[in-house]
Formats: structure tokens, C-alpha cells, sequence
């Protein structure tokens, strides 16, 4: 019984130190947590310490793409209920960023809640928002005009963002140095099915070529780019080579309308270039009909070749 009184006392002890923390001390400690330790404990142990976990330094950055990662794909995250969990998750870190948020990674939110960030996060230079099914050409205008200092865009598997978006960010983010519009596989959708909507499957954008002409024309610092299953062409890989001069990297990996010669001759005048990822994918024939290629010997000539293999 005395040692159980005893334990009792020094738990007491301990959270009696713990309750002394000066705010300074607190903000310390929770910035050595990660932003879900910090949500799933600190912030529901009492007032102060959610006060303190809701301080402005802690959200310089809004990661959630680490935890994406972590689990498989699930279809509830297509979604409206999770949808408008990330918005609120969103909105709450722009608040209490106070203006001083620079990184999003995030996915399936909407045009609401990355509008209410492009007016309050003037200093945002990462954005990343994949498979965002409702994330649309209006908010990105937003954050075009009022994140100037963005260096790095991911707008993978988000088909309602055209052309004219990457255009207003090309023209309005001077040190983008980083784009990443890659596209679910078209090629082979089976990955996807059961967990995509098959009308979003179905939704893939088919402007290739003007995305390509629009990067090219308008993101001239532009040193690592990701086009996965892009629809784009000869035609739109020779725009953006001979825009984007200082590209690095160059991702063109399932973009079956090129053939290893087209990509080869695109390519020369880009001296900076260390790694291309080439399209290196089975294309089966049922995918394609023989009245877009004309004949199948047209087929043989563009997709019989070693880079196309596995």
C-alpha cells in the first residue's frame, strides 16, 4: 500500500512539473513531434497544450503525403465525407500558420479549402494536391496570382486543372524549378479499379500537347519534370525542351504516343539533362484501334522496339 501511495505521488509530482512548462518550453518539445503525434495526443490533453499546439511556428509546413504513403489506397478517400475532413484539416493549418505556411502536401481536397490557403499563404513554395477530383482551374489561378514565390508543384491525377492553369503558373512563379503532372495509368486501369471512380478513370485529359506547349512556353527555369501517361506527342515533347533549356530530369514513363526515336531527337539540345524516363511499357494491342494507326505494321514500327519493353 506505501509503494502504491508512493507511485501516486510522484505521478503527481510529475504532472504538477509538467502543468509549469513555460509556453516557450512546450513549443520546444512539440516541435520534435511529428504534425500526427502532435494531433492525436498533446492537442487533447488539455487547453494550454492545445493552445500551444496550435502556435504559429509548428506550421511553417502541412505534410499529409508521408501518411498517404504509409497505408494502401483506399476507396473512401474518393469520397465527399473524407474530402471535406482534409479541407477542414486544411483551413485549421492555414489559421493557425498565420501567414506563415510554405509547404502543402496533401491530397483529395477542393477548390474551397486551397483557395482559402492561396489567400492567406503569400509565402507558399511547395504545393503539392494529387488526386484532388475537385481542385479546379479557379483555384489555381488563386494560388498562381498570390504565391509568387512557389518553386515546386505537384498536380498529379487532378483532371480538372488544365492547360491554362500551368500557364498562369509558369507566368506568375518565376522560380518553379519543379512540376510533376502525371496521370493515373490509362494504358492498363486495373491498378486503379475498385478504388478510382471508373467515371474519374474515365476522365483522363486528352490535351497533352497543349500542357506541353504551355510548360514550354511559360516555365523556362523548370529543372525536373514528371509527365507519367501524358497524352503528349513528338510535337509537345519538342515544345518543352525548347522552352525549358535547364531541365535535369525529364519523366516520361507510360507516354505510348512517342517512340524512343522521337524521344531521342527531342532531347539533344537539352544539355543539363542527366535522366529520362522512358515510356518502358507493355502498350497491348487491344488498347489502340486500328483506325487511329491506320494499319498494324504502323503499330509494330512504333511500340516493337527494346525501350517499350519491360
Amino acid at each position: 500500500m506505501e509503494n502504491t501511495g508512493g507511485e501516486g505521488e510522484t505521478e503527481l509530482r510529475l504532472g504538477h512539473y509538467w502543468a509549469e512548462l513555460t509556453h516557450e518550453c512546450l513549443i520546444n518539445i512539440l516541435a520534435r513531434l511529428t504534425l500526427e503525434q502532435r494531433w492525436l495526443g498533446p492537442m487533447l490533453a488539455c487547453k494550454s497544450w492545445m493552445h500551444a499546439c496550435k502556435d504559429s511556428s509548428l506550421h511553417s509546413a502541412f505534410d499529409l503525403e508521408t501518411r498517404f504513403n504509409s497505408v494502401p489506397e483506399s476507396n473512401r478517400w474518393w469520397c465527399a465525407e473524407f474530402e471535406r475532413k482534409v479541407d477542414s484539416m486544411l483551413r485549421s493549418v492555414v489559421d493557425w500558420s498565420d501567414g506563415s505556411l510554405t509547404q502543402i502536401r496533401i491530397r483529395h481536397c477542393s477548390d474551397q479549402s486551397l483557395s482559402f490557403a492561396a489567400e492567406r499563404c503569400p509565402n507558399l513554395e511547395v504545393l503539392s494536391v494529387k488526386s484532388c477530383p475537385h481542385v479546379t482551374d479557379t483555384s489555381m489561378a488563386m494560388i498562381a496570382f498570390r504565391c509568387p514565390l512557389l518553386r515546386e508543384v505537384d498536380i498529379s491525377y487532378c483532371y480538372e486543372i488544365s492547360h491554362e492553369s500551368l500557364a498562369l503558373i509558369g507566368r506568375n512563379c518565376p522560380n518553379l524549378k519543379i512540376l510533376k503532372r502525371n496521370l493515373l495509368n490509362w494504358l492498363d486501369p486495373s491498378q486503379h479499379v475498385g478504388v478510382v471512380p471508373d467515371e474519374y478513370l474515365n476522365a483522363c485529359p486528352q490535351d497533352g500537347d497543349s500542357e506541353a506547349a504551355a510548360i514550354g512556353k511559360s516555365m523556362p527555369h523548370l529543372e525536373h519534370l514528371e509527365l507519367r501517361f501524358s497524352k503528349l506527342s513528338a510535337k509537345g515533347l519538342v515544345s518543352i525542351t525548347e522552352g525549358c533549356l535547364n531541365l535535369e530530369y525529364l519523366d516520361l514513363f507510360g507516354c505510348a504516343n512517342m517512340t524512343s526515336r522521337d524521344i531521342a531527337n527531342g532531347t539533344t539540345n537539352l544539355k543539363n539533362l542527366k535522366e529520362v524516363k522512358r515510356p518502358n511499357f507493355y502498350i497491348p494491342r487491344s488498347v489502340f484501334h486500328t483506325e487511329r494507326y491506320g494499319h498494324w505494321r504502323l503499330y509494330d514500327e512504333r511500340f516493337q522496339t527494346d525501350v517499350f519493353r519491360i
